[in-house]
């Protein structure tokens, strides 16, 4: 029997995952993450913080609603639940946020909680309560390497219920942390953990899915970007040929591939081609024009091996776009490029500086990086 710390964001699926580790004989100790409140004076082995009042509407994860849930699911497991103070944690994820917005990039914070807290700090947590394992909710799969000894790194995969995967949120963790890392629900369908959660009496059996940022509400973030730089940027969008179309209260309103909430018209749909951020402008123009054939991608991740000639791979460039065929190229340790060939705007999709780009062979996650530009080129 292991003693395992449970990531529990009062969610169905963290829910279930402890409820198997239970199940299968482990010791779990429940932490709740709580970012942007003065903390208390710690009163456990971990720091407690002080609720803050929960936002209406909001389907993200965090809230004062969540800490109740995973409460009520810890105590009807019967298992320690810590709520900790992330706070200093979080505000470098929001400065990241920010900071991405303003040079013209379209950040992924859930991908840095991921790298930074979820499977980064929490791991410091759980050496102080002498843990050997972290465990998560997420939809993927650790599996064992093929003809390696036990104690190698297991490979990562796509979660079993294909239209819940997340494994692609996970791409930058190291192997050092795979070798430590559960994740319960990845074999398992949706309607599978909630059929569980139900049958153990979870009060998040039926609770909705988390679906949007944790730190800042719904359509709110331009308001926190501005907040953070001193003042939103605005600027001119313009055409292709620089010719001004119309005006914009700021470029953190606007990611690439966007078609909505443009606020001009010229009697033919325009996409927002790319955000030229030193100037403050959005260049529009026609679907033929949108960056879909190569990228460039930094700060690079392997799980695994992989070669340093160039090889052929899945690469998916959004969480919610599916994974294209592309000739994949190393340019040192951090750095990589990635030519598609057969780019359509569904897969992989507009190219969009600041989300990963994360590479697969089949269902196996080999590892990514962050997209730094794309190559525009005509269809």
């Amino acid at each position: 029997m292991s003693r395992i710390v449970v990531a529990m964001s009062g969610g169905v699926d963290s829910s279930v995952a402890a409820s198997l580790l239970i199940e299968a004989g482990h010791e779990c100790v429940g932490v709740f993450m709580r970012h942007g409140q003065p903390a208390l004076p710690s009163t456990g082995t971990l720091p407690i913080v002080e609720p803050a009042a929960s936002r209406a509407g909001h389907q993200g994860c965090c809230s004062v609603s969540d800490a109740l849930d995973a409460r009520r699911v810890a105590d009807r497991l019967n298992i320690p639940l810590y709520p900790l103070d992330l706070t200093s944690d979080f505000e470098q994820i929001i400065d990241a946020f920010a900071a991405d917005y303003g040079a013209g990039r379209t950040p992924n914070p859930c991908v840095r909680c991921n790298q930074w807290i979820k499977f980064g700090r929490l791991f410091d947590y759980a050496d102080a309560v002498g843990a050997t394992h972290v465990a998560t909710g997420h939809y993927a799969q650790l599996l064992a390497a093929k003809g390696e000894a036990a104690d190698q790194t297991p490979e990562l995969h796509r979660g079993h219920d294909a239209g819940r995967d997340q494994s692609y949120v996970l791409f930058g963790i190291g192997p050092e942390r795979l070798r430590r890392m559960l994740l319960p629900v990845g074999g398992l369908a949706k309607a599978e953990v909630r059929q569980r959660a139900e049958a153990l009496g979870l009060v998040t059996a039926t609770k909705p899915d988390s679906q949007e940022i944790c730190f800042v509400p719904p359509g709110e973030h331009p308001r926190l970007v501005a907040h953070r730089l001193g003042g939103s940027r605005a600027g001119e969008i313009v055409d292709q040929s620089g010719h001004v179309l119309g005006q914009h209260s700021g470029i953190e309103q606007f990611t690439i591939g966007q078609r909505q909430g443009l606020g001009i018209a010229v009697g033919t749909p325009l996409y927002v081609l790319r955000i030229e951020a030193d100037r403050c402008r959005v260049v529009v123009g026609p679907k033929t024009a949108l960056p879909l054939h190569e990228l460039t991608a930094r700060e690079a991740s392997w799980i695994t091996a992989v070669p340093d000639e160039p090889f052929e791979c899945l690469v998916q460039c959004r969480a919610q776009r599916p994974a294209a065929r592309a000739v994949v190229r190393r340019h040192g340790p951090d750095c990589f490029t990635a030519r598609f060939l057969d780019p359509t705007i569904d897969a992989p999709g507009p190219i969009t500086p600041g989300q990963p780009a994360v590479c697969y062979a089949g269902s196996q996650l080999l590892g990514g990086g962050w997209i730094d530009s794309p190559t525009v080129e005509r269809g």
